[in-house]
């Protein structure tokens, strides 16, 4: 393709990958698109209006290269558009997975404002990794100069796993400890296959042990090593577990059997994927098989909960959401996918109670309007008296959220400060209440974007390095003094 290959908007149209049809994503949890054709990658890419203001890059959290990659494969100049995209991520062909782009780059890239649609730039993104892993372009982590400190870092998803490659590169000793048996975080148990295969996390875990981290599974802080001796073992700790409690439903009938949180269904669902023996799916607990389910929710969670209900092979699958479908946190995208997939929505509605007996049978629910906004200009939703109904359901998933758990008490540190959300409470250097532990991701943050997390890992490694050559400067200045 000819450079400057760029701008063509109005002549080609948005272009993504093929889906596959919805019957034969019902019967597996493979992803549903088909890799972009290099032909078809460089045309959409060379939409791209190449504006002076470009809004795709200042709404990633990573501020991604966006046009620059864009125009270079457009080019045909594919390892050197990866190898930008690289630069400011260290999960490219991940995010352009998982991200919603349409409330981020996509939403808000300029031809789409003008009416053209935007570039499809995650599918872009996805493209450019797996092609560069396919060509061996994914360039090894290159530790630098040992520098004679080490960091201890709590949890290997996507921040974790960030922080380590960045202050391995800059010469610091790094050791993972992971409460689970793989590494990955909500990347491997929160996130179902069909958005994205486990093979695509394997292979950067693979790489980050390449490069001398050490990864330390089924270790639980707290449990088999404390905060306090893994301070002493560093010189710096950061916190990166995420936040994996869930928030409860306050209704009648929400203690039945049948009842399920959400990340108890989603975790289950990936370790069978994963070939485990799980027991919840041999007893038919955490099983939709054959099951009437309807998901509470309607953030990415329960996007996550109806997908994976539909391919469990359920009776039926309800998403019930207060809110209507303007409204909602979850991508819009995956809605459309659930919709296809067979997933019935009922907006503007609420649940009242559970009923049954010791099993859920039924959910009642009341018709929800939209009243006044509140202090995030979201408006309200109220209960509409004038009608409530019934749901045939055996099979109830909370999809309400995640808080954090109780870490100072968990980690057995009084100092460690907490938020009146429960996030750990940090400077603006990312450091909490405890010299030299620091926190990122959604422990910091509260539920947020894989994307956050691992911008918070790229900034949180640059915070430690800062804080570490300080001391390492101070403790020379002290040698040399006692030296004179």
């Amino acid at each position: 393709m000819e450079r400057n290959s760029t701008n063509k908007f109005v002549e080609r149209e948005q272009a993504y990958p093929a889906k596959r049809s919805a019957d034969s994503r019902r019967a597996d949890f493979l992803e549903i698109g088909a890799p972009f054709a290099d032909d078809a990658a460089q045309a959409q890419a060379g939409r791209c209006s190449q504006c002076g203001v470009p809004y795709c890059q200042s709404h990633c959290p990573l501020h991604n290269h966006i046009p620059d990659w864009l125009r270079l494969t457009a080019e045909g100049r594919l390892r050197e558009a990866y190898d930008l995209s690289a630069r400011t991520s260290t999960m490219p062909e991940i995010c352009g997975r998982i991200c919603p782009q349409d409330r981020l780059c996509e939403g808000n890239c300029v031809i789409e404002f003008s009416g053209h649609g935007a570039v499809t730039i995650g599918s872009i993104e996805k493209y450019l990794g797996d092609n560069a892993w396919q060509n061996g372009w994914v360039r090894g982590i290159e530790p630098g100069p040992a520098n004679g400190q080490s960091v201890g870092i709590i949890g290997a998803g996507p921040a974790g796993l960030t922080a380590a490659e960045y202050l391995r590169i800059a010469g610091y000793e790094v050791d993972i400890y992971d409460r689970h048996d793989r590494a990955g975080g909500l990347l491997i148990y929160g996130i179902p296959n069909f958005k994205l295969d486990k093979s695509v996390v394997d292979r950067r875990v693979k790489r980050v042990e390449e490069g001398g981290i050490r990864i330390h599974r089924g270790v639980e802080v707290g449990e088999d090593v404390t905060l306090a001796e893994l301070r002493k073992r560093h010189d710096a700790v950061f916190v990166a577990t995420g936040v994996y409690q869930s928030r409860e439903l306050t209704v009648e009938g929400a203690d039945k059997d049948g009842v399920i949180r959400a990340i108890d269904f989603l975790t289950a669902s990936n370790r069978s994927g994963l070939g485990d023996e799980v027991p919840s799916h041999s007893d038919g607990s955490l099983l939709a098989k054959d099951r009437d389910v309807v998901v509470i929710g309607g953030g990415d969670t329960a996007m996550d909960c109806v997908r994976t209900a539909i391919r469990q092979g359920a009776k039926s699958v309800k998403c019930l959401y207060r809110r209507d479908r303007d409204n909602m946190p979850g991508s819009r995208t995956e809605v459309a996918h659930a919709e296809e997939e067979g997933v019935e929505f009922l907006w503007l509605s609420g649940p009242a109670s559970i009923e049954g007996g010791e099993r859920a049978a039924k959910v009642q629910a009341n018709r929800m309007q939209l009243g006044e906004p509140d202090a995030d200009g979201r408006r309200r939703p109220q209960v509409d008296p004038s009608s409530s109904f019934a749901l045939d359901a055996d099979l109830v998933v909370l999809a309400l959220g995640f808080e954090p758990e109780p870490l100072p008490a968990i980690f057995g540190e009084e100092g460690l400060a907490v938020t009146d959300w429960g996030t750990l409470e940090c400077d603006e250097t990312m450091m909490t209440t405890l010299p030299g532990v620091f926190a990122g991701g959604d422990i910091s943050r509260g539920a947020s974007l894989v994307v956050w997390a691992v911008r918070d890992g790229r900034d949180v490694a640059e915070h430690i390095d800062k804080y570490l050559v300080a001391a390492r400067t101070q403790r020379a200045n002290k040698q040399s003094a006692a030296a004179a």
